[in-house]
Formats: structure tokens, sequence, C-alpha cells
């Protein structure tokens, strides 16, 4: 499993993530045996990139993915986690209702409550170690600030950098389904990553138009998530979603026949899909959420599909891709030492 430096700074990070939104009982709950099997492994395939946040499960994937992690050496893997939603007790003691409105079927304990203070990042984070049970984090990154802008570059942002030069995090940066702020992150801040969700796909290169060119021209890098587009481009067919609705018809018509194309190459939809970001030399990693051994087992399988060039010329030739990527890095690149230290 090839591993990247982030930015100008010392963390490292796999090619192929495990998202841990999963093991938060998104959508649908996830025993704690079959939660720990998913970080098992993931492990297993030599991935040593695990991202959660407190928003996903109300803690409940923090909780779950430090206790998968916490026989592993320290020094080994990357851990991020997330700021921005501080989780408060529901007070009143009476039966509680689930979080299915916040798409996490877990009982509402809490409430979400934002906070891009400089006292709440710090409270965040403090939570988070110890529902991580963890002295560090690696990685920390705004969690969807998109309307809390004002507050997120003149106060969370700056308590992130206090914190990196304190040595309590590593790398910091800005998680968002947008590019625009994204952008603006790389531009006006010292932020080592940005974590773009479902904006660097085969469906949507809107990435490829400032942010990726800004990410490479300052040597910062990028994280891609959402490369499937929620679905859509993991299985394409009617009543498949796209960005958590249902996909229109003109994409999924796209879809289909980006399908019958790689099909034609032996390769499923899937491997393009992840191989895709991985062209861009800004993109360090690309993070799947997966919830169980046999998904992530999938995922790591298809990192390590051989996608041919001729596949890229023809999706291009049939106007499917309107910008060409760069050199693939292969996912396989440079192995672990024998600890399984990131080097």
């Amino acid at each position: 499993m090839r591993h990247t430096t982030l930015g100008h700074g010392t963390v490292g990070v796999t090619g192929l993530s495990f998202g841990a939104a999963g093991i938060g009982n998104l959508y649908t709950p996830v025993g704690p045996e079959q939660a720990a099997a998913a970080v098992d492994a993931a492990w297993d395939a030599g991935i040593r990139y695990f991202d959660t946040a407190p928003h996903y499960g109300l803690g409940l994937s923090e909780r779950r993915l430090g206790e998968a992690l916490r026989d592993r050496p320290r020094g080994a893997y990357t851990l991020s986690t997330k700021v921005g939603r501080l989780l408060a007790p529901v007070s009143g003691g009476g039966p509680v209702g689930d979080d299915l409105a916040h798409g996490f079927a877990v009982p509402a304990t809490h409430r979400r409550v934002w906070d891009f203070s400089g006292d709440g990042v710090r409270r965040s984070i403090e939570d988070s170690l110890r529902r991580l049970g963890t002295d560090r984090i690696d990685i920390v990154y705004l969690h969807d600030p998109d309307d809390h802008a004002e507050e997120a570059f003149r106060q969370a942002y700056p308590a992130l950098e206090r914190l990196r030069a304190e040595g309590v995090v590593g790398a910091i940066g800005a998680g968002m389904n947008q590019t625009a702020m994204l952008t603006r992150f790389l531009r006006d801040t010292d932020a080592d990553v940005v974590l773009c969700a479902g904006r660097f796909t085969l469906l949507d290169q809107s990435a490829l138009t400032e942010l990726l060119p800004e990410a490479v021209a300052r040597g910062r890098s990028v994280v891609v998530g959402g490369v499937f587009n929620s679905g859509l481009l993991a299985d394409p067919r009617p009543g498949a979603t796209y960005d958590y609705s249902a996909a229109p018809p003109e994409l999924l018509d796209r879809a289909l026949r980006m399908d019958a194309v790689t099909r034609r190459y032996g390769v499923p939809l899937r491997a393009a899909a992840l191989h895709y970001p991985l062209r861009h030399p800004a993109v360090a990693s690309v993070l799947v959420g997966t919830r169980s051994a046999a998904e992530v087992r999938d995922a790591a399988e298809l990192a390590v599909r051989t996608v041919p060039d001729d596949l890229w010329a023809e999706l291009r030739a049939e106007g499917l891709l309107t910008e060409r990527p760069l050199t693939e890095r292969p996912l396989s690149e440079g192995p672990l030492s024998e600890d399984g230290v990131l080097s």
C-alpha cells in the first residue's frame, strides 16, 4: 500500500483509507463484532489511515474505532477526526428517540451543537481524545463549516494552528462537500490538507477547476471522499442514489455508459471510480466508507486492480470525461516497514 506525506509536514497516509462513518451505524445498525472485523480487515489489507468524526453516530464511530485500534502500535497508523459539532447530552432523563434524522441508527442521547470557536475546538478535541482512547490525533479537519465561514477562519482555524504548534495534532485542514471554501483554505491559511467529498469523481470533476491546481501550486494535499457519489458509481441502475438523492436520469445514463466502457476492459466501474482521483498528483488518499470486513476487502481488491490507459482514453473519446487527469500513481507503490510504520 503506497503512502504519501501530507503537504509540507510529516504526517503520512496510505493511498486507500478507512472511512468510519459506517461503523457509527450510518443508516442501519452495525454490531460491535462487525465493526471490529471491518477495522481488522483494513489493517490486514495494509490500510493505515483511519478517519472518523464526533458527528458519526453521536460519538459511536470514534469509540468503536479507538477500541479496534487500541492494541495496534500507535506509530503504525494515522488517525483523523473533525471539529465543529460538539455533542451535548439531552436533558430530561426520559426515553429518547433515534438519530435517523441525521442519518445514524443510534439513540438520540446527545444533540449536536455547532461550535467553531477556539474554545469549542479545544473542547471537541479533548472529547474526541477520550472517546478514541488515545493521547494524540494526527489530523484534525474543520467539519462542514459551510455556514460558519467567518467563525471558522477567524477562530477555529487559528485554534488548530496553535494546537499543531503545541504538538497536540500533527496536521490540520477542512473537510467539505464543496470546492470553493476548500480552495480558500488553501489560499488563505497554512492548512496541510483538505478533505473533498464528492467533487472529484467520474461524474463530478469540479475540483479540477481551482482546488486541485491550487493544492499543487502550494504543495498541499487533498484527500478525496465520496468517490462513488453515494452509490451511483458503485451500482449504476434505476433507483440508485447520487449525492444522497435519487440520481437524475441524465447522470444515470452517463454512469451506465461509463459502466459499459469499463466492462469492455474487464474493469468494474467501482475500480475505475476509486482509481480516478489518484491519477492527480495533489491527491494523497481516497477515503472509502466501509461497514464490514467484506466491504473492506472489496475496496482493497479494487485498489490493486490494473486500470489500462486505453480505458481512460475511451472515456474521454466518448465525452464521458471532460478533463484529462495526470499520470496515475499505483496504490501498491512502496511497502510498509516490518513493524507497519509509515516511513
